[in-house]
């Protein structure tokens, strides 16, 4: 079976004070490309979540978001007791003759608002919490490997057809094989009639079995069908491999490109574009194979 790199996961969970929500999209990529979006709060176990992500991801351009809603009463932030009433006295002497009651508070809307008054203690991670945001993590991922086995499944069933396609060109080519040779064969013989010369006929069998022989295409016939057949072997393998079935694909390529540069003979020539029209879509399709 494979897997494609694209796919989305997200779960969301509900902490007592907050609403943590995390992310991930994949998209195609050669290696692992893992962008990491998270607060800073949480930026000490970003290694530890990145690990996690590339353990199950293993490949493809990653997005992976990590967003934290307040949702009841927290705060980092706390008042500054001593610097705040140190303020309200020196605002208090700046004209304590006509001082009031209720200058009180203005002058303690004054002192929270000066430098200091308030200050912001960095919260540690909670063990707990974290452990749910990992447990929230494995969700998403989860989903986001379900999501990308059911589009590798549709890419499988496309590359079935089109494996199933050259394999009834292939053998269309080796049909007309036979003809092709004879074709080959009279366009030689003409040749030499043309030329209107006596030719030592024992000579012209040994050039003419050179000329066949190098043209001769059953040891490339072969080899792309076996190439097909691992093809087929290998999508149907316990593990998704896009770099193994790229380089089946690649031997694929050049197993047709031969048969069509030894063709000589327009109807098979027809068959090879054929076939490599079909590998090229395979190849596009590939480059999305986990």
């Amino acid at each position: 079976m494979i897997q494609s790199m694209t796919g989305f996961g997200k779960n969301v969970i509900q902490l007592p004070s907050k609403k943590i929500t995390v992310e991930l999209k994949s998209l195609n990529s050669k290696n692992l490309d893992l962008n990491a979006r998270i607060p800073s709060s949480y930026r000490e176990k970003e290694l530890e979540l990145r690990n996690i992500i590339a353990n199950s991801l293993v490949r493809g351009k990653i997005d992976f978001s990590l967003y934290v809603e307040i949702t009841g009463e927290s705060s980092n932030s706390q008042v500054n007791v001593n610097v705040v009433k140190e303020y309200i006295a020196q605002l208090r002497n700046v004209n304590p003759e006509s001082f009031t009651e209720k200058d009180e508070i203005e002058l303690l809307k004054m002192a929270v608002r000066m430098p200091d008054a308030l200050k912001a203690d960095r919260d540690e991670i909670d063990q707990e919490e974290y452990d749910e945001i990992k447990k929230a993590l494995l969700e998403a991922l989860k989903e986001i490997n379900t999501f990308r086995s059911h589009e590798g499944g549709v890419l499988e069933k496309d590359f079935i057809v089109r494996v199933e396609s050259i394999l009834s060109l292939l053998k269309k080519v080796e049909e007309i094989d036979p003809e092709r040779l004879a074709h080959v064969r009279e366009r030689l013989e003409k040749a030499i009639t043309d030329l209107k010369e006596n030719v030592d006929e024992n000579r012209f069998e040994q050039e003419l079995i050179y000329y066949l022989e190098k043209f001769d295409i059953t040891e490339e016939k072969v080899r792309l069908a076996n190439h097909l057949d691992y093809f087929l072997q290998t999508i149907d393998s316990k593990d998704s491999n896009g770099k193994k079935l790229g380089f089946i694909s690649q031997e694929i390529g050049r197993e047709i490109n031969t048969i069509g540069s030894k063709a000589n003979y327009a109807p098979m020539q027809q068959l090879v574009v054929q076939m490599k029209d079909e590998l090229e879509k395979i190849k596009e399709q590939m480059l999305n194979v986990l």
